[in-house]
């Protein structure tokens, strides 16, 4: 048996998944080839093969070059057996994506994250989102098999919740699958969208040898991959970051500990800078002169164009989330740290001053070894994680 984002694989879907996973990453791919990097025999893989051939999922190519004899047939996967819905949000936008059954982007809409309590926008957003998606894509809702949903917030597998500590609101992860299942007439799969964007890097960008890496979303969280498998914990709350409840005092004792603002607190810093210090900055300039319209986005900005004050803020920024994940790194050892979530948009301010710290503050052993990078996802990240959930469920039941 082995899990796979927390659900139990029985014999077949371990196999179904492996074969089908690895015909998408390295196809072209004989059976031989295939039987060899799975290490199952060649009549089983033989078997699974024709089956998925049947079903659409797999076409025959041409001809493999042959070191003798007969030249084998090499495989590919069918982009065009299944179509996926994938949506996710960031800082800044709530982006959804179409993609084929090799995660090739056909679709994209990206709009600016609505405003709001959690109750008030998330199922009527999602819903005119897809609706959306579904329509540009001029596709029949028969030819798309799924919808994956990566969104911010505590998921609570056990207790069934998604739960933003924020806004102190929750929903019932049923609810808003049956929503949007009875909607849509498809499955939906909800996940938490550190954990997700985690499943997305490793799935369509890394190297397949990577097996223990950690993505940093935002300051606030982080998805978990430990041998090549997501870690979920006891209940699906894995990689929350910071402590709920402390007080001032706390806080004060315990720099660090605490819960962080997504944006690692830019905008309420800045606003201070300029409010408050009467700091001259590019910053408010780039709000029309109203210090009330500061956001992350408009000091990421005023960094990238040499403002001062943006570059200091930054930079302090990087330099408390790189102890942040010092610390991860010295108790995970993974081999690839990935920052994402809308703050790598900081760019090589922000990543410089996390690579310093983690150098400075961990052992050579660990810290000197792991690789530092923004996502290769970029602002897809989380609805191309969460894609991987309805691609990975297809090819776990391919022949149930």
């Amino acid at each position: 048996m082995v899990e796979a984002m927390g659900e139990v694989l029985a014999d077949r879907e371990r196999k179904n998944f492996s074969i089908l996973d690895l015909i998408r990453r390295k196809g072209p791919i004989t059976r031989t080839e295939i039987s060899k990097e799975t290490e199952l025999n060649i009549v089983t893989v033989s078997n699974y093969v024709n089956n998925y051939i049947q079903k659409g999922m797999v076409i025959e190519g041409g001809l493999d070059v042959s070191t003798g004899g007969r030249r084998p047939v090499v495989l590919e996967l069918n982009p065009k057996a299944a179509y996926i819905v994938g949506v996710g949000l960031d800082l800044v936008n709530i982006i959804g994506i179409i993609t084929d059954l090799k995660a090739n982007v056909l679709v994209e809409i990206k709009k600016p994250r609505p405003e709001g309590g959690a109750e008030g926008f998330l199922i009527d957003a999602l819903t005119d989102i897809v609706e959306e998606l579904i329509k540009k894509s001029e596709l029949d809702e028969g030819q798309i098999k799924g919808i994956g949903i990566g969104i911010p917030g505590i998921v609570d597998r056990k207790g069934g919740t998604i739960r933003w500590p924020e806004q102190m609101g929750s929903i019932y992860i049923s609810t808003l699958k049956n929503m949007l299942e009875q909607k849509f007439n498809m499955p939906v799969y909800v996940e938490n969208d550190a954990t997700v964007a985690a499943f997305g890097e490793r799935e369509f960008e890394l190297e397949s040898e990577v097996k223990n890496l950690v993505f940093m979303y935002s300051g606030v969280g982080c998805g978990i991959i430990i041998n090549g498998q997501i870690y979920s914990g006891a209940t699906g709350c894995s990689g929350e970051l910071g402590l709920p409840g402390l007080t001032d005092q706390e806080k004060q004792n315990f720099k660090g500990l605490d819960r962080w603002q997504a944006d690692l607190g830019l905008k309420e810093k800045a606003q201070k800078a300029v409010i408050t210090e009467g700091v001259d900055s590019k910053i408010l300039e780039l709000c029309g002169g109203d210090a009330g319209k500061i956001d992350f986005k408009s000091v990421v900005e005023a960094a990238r164009e040499g403002d001062t004050l943006a570059i200091e803020l930054v930079k302090k920024s990087g330099e408390e989330l790189g102890i942040r994940i010092a610390y991860l790194i010295q108790m995970l050892n993974p081999e690839v740290v990935v920052i994402g979530g809308g703050i790598e948009r900081a760019g090589s301010v922000l990543l410089d001053e996390i690579k310093r710290v983690v150098r400075d503050k961990t052992f050579e052993e660990i810290g000197h070894q792991v690789r530092i990078v923004p996502t290769q996802l970029g602002e897809n990240a989380v609805a191309l994680g969460a894609v991987s959930l309805v691609i990975q469920h297809i090819f776990t039941h391919a022949m149930v």
